[in-house]
């Protein structure tokens, strides 16, 4: 069984940890044990000078997106340390990795380093028996101890750490300022305002929204907040779970009618499903759209874009007046994971442990450090981080809990099919309790 919190009362300590030194006092300090630092970390590689590749999947094949160059510098860092180790890159928009590992996980030709979603999404792999324990490897030069507080427990089955996350984000929606102005519309205080702020976009020629649906978890996310405002707080699926509640629940049906309310109004692109994540957020980045609902780790992104200055964020509203905007979707990040089956499992590890001390200098210095899952040591304004990254930040203060996505919750199969039948409103609209049937089924027909 994955090791969860009490409730996701330390999952919103942790979202809170990395905004402690947005104004450079007192902030938590990536410490590595005595005689090593993150950037003079022992090189990691092997005692041998055999030459070994290892390969290294990923999730940042945007240019644009600052951890893409991040990945580069520290792959090329280690590189030049370990002339003999050579990192090959494969880098994959979500989705697609998701189903590449999926065929390889089916062959057990994982590779040496692979990205996987926290609890549910996980478990398979790892009773497959397909990852190594990281357990020793995080004890290295002092890893484990940059970690905000019980973040990797998403990732630890049965006393073992199987994965390091990369992030710990929150949702929120990004707005263009001009484009608000230019149509005279003000931030929603409502879900229902939001509704009215998209037929005015629209109506001005504006298109109101952006979203990457081809990649169907995009959707999924954005629904999962409305649900959790029409359940009044977190906690539907685990009720389902729990035998409390079924996917015909008024929370449920009432989720599906507003989502649809917004879609219909015109919110999202045409052909909205044929665009993946990084198509539908470049249409945001480069001030095609007038708002954009995602995690917080589209921030570095955004920040770096044609659109930076022009961005602000806000709250996921309440909708038909439930719900409490200081309840978010919380999603501790994709993490990455280490084949058991590596052939150069010790070096794989070495460097895994490298790149990750590394990770969150090199993250602040492109921009890319809000929403990350380790503690950050640096004064975010100073560094010129911008206006928005700031109201970012100063949200994961403000974070009162929430829940997690669908498909961190249930078990792939009823995610599966959830993913589906959200991903279908965005072609045709249904009645609600249809939906809902949709969703118990898969529920029903996938439950151990």
């Amino acid at each position: 069984m994955i090791k969860k919190y009490k409730g996701l009362q330390l999952t919103a300590a942790g979202l809170l940890a990395i905004s402690l030194t947005a104004c450079g006092a007192g902030g938590s300090t990536t410490t590595p044990a005595p005689g090593a630092s993150a950037s003079a970390a022992p090189s990691g590689g092997s005692t041998t000078k055999e030459n070994v590749t290892i390969t290294f999947q990923n999730i940042y094949p945007d240019p644009t997106d600052p951890k893409n160059g991040m990945l580069k510098k520290i792959v090329n860092d280690y590189q030049t340390k370990n002339p003999n180790i050579k990192i090959e890159l494969d880098s994959l928009n979500t989705d697609q990795q998701k189903l590449k590992l999926k065929t390889q996980a089916a062959s057990k030709e994982v590779p040496d380093i692979t990205i996987v979603n926290p609890a549910a999404q996980m478990k398979p792999f790892v009773d497959a028996g397909l990852f190594a324990p990281l357990n020793d490897m995080v004890e290295q030069n002092g890893l484990k101890g940059t970690f905000q507080e019980g973040i990797l427990n998403w990732y630890t089955f049965n006393n073992n750490i199987y994965a390091l996350p990369d992030g710990n984000n929150i949702g929120l929606v990004y707005y263009n300022k001009d484009l608000f102005k230019q149509a005279g519309v003000e931030v929603p205080k409502t879900f229902e305002d939001m509704v009215a702020a998209v037929k005015t976009l629209k109506g001005k020629g504006i298109q109101p929204m952006a979203i990457g649906e081809k990649d169907s978890w995009t959707g999924s996310f954005l629904f999962m907040n409305v649900l959790l405002r029409t359940n009044g707080g977190p906690g539907f699926l685990q009720a389902v779970v729990d035998g409390k509640k079924t996917f015909a629940d008024p929370a449920f049906t009432d989720a599906v009618s507003s989502f649809q309310d917004l879609i219909q109004a015109g919110a999202f692109q045409e052909g909205a499903t044929s665009f993946d994540y990084n198509a539908g957020e470049n249409l945001f980045k480069t001030g095609k759209a007038a708002m954009y609902y995602m995690g917080s780790w589209a921030t570095g992104g955004i920040e770096t874009s044609s659109v930076n200055g022009k961005v602000g964020v806000f709250k996921f509203p309440t909708v038909k007046g439930k719900g409490n905007p200081d309840e978010f979707m919380l999603a501790p990040g994709s993490a990455f994971a280490v084949s058991a089956n590596s052939k150069h499992l010790k070096e794989t590890k070495d460097f895994l442990n490298y790149f990750m001390l590394n990770f969150p200098k090199e993250a602040f210095a492109v921009k890319g450090a809000v929403g990350i899952a380790q503690k950050v040591d640096g004064d975010f304004k100073a560094a010129g981080y911008s206006d928005m990254a700031m109201e970012v930040l100063d949200m994961f203060k403000q974070v009162k809990g929430g829940d997690l996505a669908f498909d961190n919750t249930m078990n792939p199969g009823t995610a599966q099919g959830h993913l589906a039948s959200i991903q279908n409103l965005f072609v045709q609209k249904k009645d609600p309790a249809e939906v809902g049937k949709e969703h118990q089924t898969a529920y029903d027909t996938n439950k151990k």
